[in-house]
């Protein structure tokens, strides 16, 4: 692979997107990103301090992508919540293995202030104000970076789901009867489930 004569913030997060794609998180690493891109270690960094300069190029690429102008408002608020959460799930979803990233880069990352900005938005004009909009805010956050880090890394269909619901029925009657249920679940009814729940619980 020829060397690049320069490489722009956008492709060196394409290459590490494609490593995580490829190997996961864990296999993240300035080398990595610089056999991705066909060039030394070294040479990398002359674009790029260290990996967590590295990382934050990640969460903007995948979050920048994400379409965060409020829906219109013809709907319901719940509804256009709904639209805003299920774009951040299409697009984090398309590289569930940069979830973590989410977690530890939430603060400084400007894709993730934009979509937080518009949600605010619909939650103010929606009578939620002081307290309630902060926590109503940072649960919404949870369920979304949660639920996608499940839905991908394990679903309620998952193995661990098998082994519950081989449990004792003596013992965890309502557990493994759960679980049991859990099989006939899929990724999207959970998804819009538990979302429909936390948002029926911001009612004022």
């Amino acid at each position: 692979m020829p060397r690049p004569r320069s490489l722009t913030p956008a492709q060196l997060a394409s290459a590490a997107l494609a490593v995580i794609d490829r190997e996961g998180l864990a296999g993240l690493s300035m080398r990595a990103v610089a056999q991705q891109v066909g060039m030394s270690t070294m040479a990398l960094y002359r674009y790029i301090d260290d990996r967590e300069e590295l990382e934050q190029l990640v969460i903007e690429s995948v979050l920048g992508a994400v379409d965060t102008t409020p829906p219109a408002t013809d709907g319901s608020w719940q509804e256009r919540i709904e639209i805003l959460v299920h774009r951040v799930r299409d697009s984090v979803g398309a590289h569930p293995g940069v979830v973590p990233l989410i977690i530890t880069h939430r603060h400084r990352s400007a894709g993730l202030m934009r979509w937080s900005e518009s949600v605010v938005g619909i939650l103010t004009e929606a009578g939620l104000d002081g307290r309630k909009r902060v926590i109503a805010l940072r649960c919404l956050l949870a369920y979304v970076v949660g639920a996608i880090q499940l839905e991908h890394l394990g679903s309620l269909a998952g193995p661990g789901t098998e082994s519950i619901a081989g449990l004792s029925r003596t013992e965890f009657p309502h557990l493994a009867d759960t679980a049991r249920r859990a099989r006939t679940v899929d990724a999207d009814e959970e998804f819009h489930g538990g979302l429909a729940t936390l948002l029926r619980g911001m009612e004022t």
